[in-house]
């Protein structure tokens, strides 16, 4: 019960600095259209778009597992190694920072159209990717050394913070194209700054960190083979509505695109507060699976499950109670994505439901395994779509993509299940807490 109140509390507060955050870049959005203009802003979310293309790439996959290893090896006290993995880390996003640098300056020199547009902005797009990767890199590393707070609250709210503080900077001293690009070089040096800072708190943390285990070679070619197949679960599933977006301009007009954009934003915002229990939960998984706890290792997975199902229904019952006021904000038209945003909020609970396959599998060294699950949710979108989405619009897209995720979550249980011989389901936590509920009644 102390697992479940510590990891409603936190993840409370992760999820509500969340949403704050987004809020504080809304603003800062609308406050650029209305002072400088729809065009500034068409070319700012270019040049953040740009940034952001070449900021997943940098650390080539490491931010992706950084949270698994900081785990692991601060579970074995092994202080050294988790250091060589940080070098390695780091090294990347310094090495393809400077190499993609080198790129795009060759590359829009003396050009023409989009060149001309990004030539102006190129340095403090790259200065903003490298910062960024870097947070990356140190966001994953602190919730796997328990400093959850210190990781996501840099990226929920400090990084937002600085953007309405660059804008209102910005369009006091200056206005336009001169504006715009004062703003953005604002920009680029409070994210280094702040990734800077961030990396002298990964420094300190880590000094705090046992180095019980001797020193010996790099775990370089197995942190590469989780890296790969993270890279691909990352994208599939931080990215899955953009590819989904991509595969239904085929079928939907531009105003319902658009609906269905909107409420997919909407979607992945507050899965982020599933996203921060599961999280908050990694370390404390780990630590019961190196002592061999398979019992704790079962009931900390469970407790989570618990508590991300118990979130997932409230957002679920908040999406169909306020969804229609939330969607009137963007116009009328936008209120007929109210009953699909529902639906994708009941993709949440199937997730949740079903446990953390994904990481797991990767727990029990089966990284790999998780890919077919993945193949399989993708592939049942595209089918789903041509099914649902020409009869039935945004109201289809919504129960295609709700279809996929069961599909895909259900796979990657099955798959736990004959792999891992583990239920990481929510029902045997259930099955506990009832069976204790009635032996003390």
């Amino acid at each position: 019960m102390i697992m479940l109140r510590r990891l409603a509390s936190q993840s409370s507060i992760l999820f509500g600095s969340r949403i704050i955050g987004a809020g504080i870049v809304f603003l800062a959005q609308v406050g650029i259209a209305r002072t400088w203009g729809a065009h500034a802003l068409g070319n700012y979310m270019i040049i953040m778009a740009v940034m952001n293309i070449i900021m997943v790439f940098l650390p080539l996959g490491f931010q992706t597992i950084g949270t698994y290893f900081a785990a692991e090896y601060r579970a074995h006290k092994d202080g050294n190694m988790l250091r060589k993995f940080l070098w390695q880390a780091y090294s990347h996003v310094v090495i393809m920072g400077a190499l993609v640098s080198v790129a795009f300056a060759l590359y829009y020199n003396g050009s023409d159209g989009a060149g001309h547009l990004i030539k102006p902005f190129l340095l403090p797009i790259m200065i903003m990717a490298i910062s960024i990767a870097a947070m990356y890199v140190s966001n994953a590393i602190l919730v796997g050394l328990k400093r959850p707070f210190a990781g996501f609250f840099v990226d929920a709210l400090f990084r937002p913070i600085l953007v309405i503080s660059a804008f209102v900077l910005s369009a006091s001293l200056f206005s336009g194209d001169a504006a715009l690009l004062f703003m953005i070089e604002i920009l680029a040096i409070g994210f280094c700054l702040l990734s800077a800072l961030q990396f002298l708190f990964v420094v300190k943390t880590l000094k705090t960190i046992e180095c019980e285990k001797p020193k010996r070679k790099s775990e370089s070619k197995r942190w590469w083979r989780f890296a790969l197949p993270w890279v691909l679960i990352a994208l599939a599933t931080d990215f899955f509505f953009d590819i989904d977006l991509i595969i239904l301009a085929g079928f939907l007009e531009h105003d319902e695109l658009a609906v269905f954009g909107v409420i997919s934003r909407i979607f992945i915002l507050i899965s982020f507060g599933i996203v921060a229990i599961y999280a908050i939960t990694v370390p404390d998984i780990f630590e019961s699976e190196v002592n061999n706890d398979r019992e704790g290792f079962l009931q900390k997975v469970g407790d989570a499950n618990l508590v991300a199902s118990g979130l997932s229904l409230v957002l679920v019952i908040g999406a169909a109670i306020f969804g229609s006021l939330a969607l009137k904000i963007f116009g009328e038209e936008f209120v007929i994505g109210a009953q699909p945003l529902v639906l994708l909020c009941l993709a949440l609970l199937v997730r949740s439901i079903f446990g953390p396959a994904s990481l797991v599998l990767s727990i029990y060294d089966k990284p790999y395994a998780s890919l077919p699950s993945v193949a399989l949710g993708l592939f049942s979108l595209v089918g789903l779509n041509y099914a649902f989405v020409p009869k039935m619009g945004v109201l289809g897209a919504a129960i295609a993509a709700l279809l996929a995720i069961t599909i895909w979550s259900i796979s990657q249980w099955l798959v736990a299940l004959k792999v891992a011989k583990v239920d990481i389901s929510i029902y045997p936590t259930l099955k506990k807490y009832a069976k204790h509920l009635f032996n003390m009644k």
